[in-house]
């Protein structure tokens, strides 16, 4: 993601004047934003509470934490193309999570992989906003083809096809 001294100092143009105007209250949205982060891990959590306990009322409630968090979603992602809106989700539950996880760790007293995860959760939640207030190009995004990790995967199989010539090679290489 590249963005040229001139481009940032539009965009810093534009939410000062949106500020003035009153149309934009960041500090609102970045708490809206963590609300949105905890639903979805609401979401979670009710989930796997139904799945351990077999009580599918747990499930049940799913739906409306789901609701819930689709609307206040809207508020953030006004407009978007393709999968934005679900990269948006998932931006933020990664997020959180790698923030719960670094916490974790900071608890554990391994302070120095509580920060490597909290600078990766901030990566995110930064590219989060990032592309919902335009400061990324999508068009310089190339299309990769179906099945290819990433634009240099030339053998197109898939993170699972990728996984399963690892497996054979760990096999191979421990046979006598």
């Amino acid at each position: 993601m590249d963005i040229n001294q001139k481009e940032l100092q539009t965009f810093i143009d534009k939410m000062d004047s949106l500020k003035k105007d009153n149309k934009l209250d960041l500090s609102s949205d970045q708490d809206l934003s963590i609300a949105v982060m905890n639903l979805v891990s609401i979401e979670e959590h009710f989930f796997f509470s139904g799945a351990k306990t077999g009580n599918n009322d747990y499930y049940d409630l799913i739906k409306d934490v789901r609701e819930m968090r689709k609307e206040l979603m809207q508020k953030l992602i006004k407009e978007y193309e393709g999968e934005v809106w679900c990269i948006s989700k998932h931006l933020l539950a990664a997020a959180m999570r790698l923030m719960e996880v670094g916490t974790k760790e900071m608890g554990c007293g391994r302070k120095e992989d509580a920060y490597a995860l909290f600078s990766k959760a901030y990566n995110l939640y930064s590219l989060f906003w990032g592309l919902n207030m335009k400061l990324i190009n999508t068009g310089d995004i190339k299309k990769i083809d179906e099945g290819a990790l990433n634009k240099e995967d030339q053998e197109k199989k898939g993170s699972m096809g990728k996984l399963g010539d690892l497996v054979k090679k760990v096999i191979n290489c421990c046979s006598e």
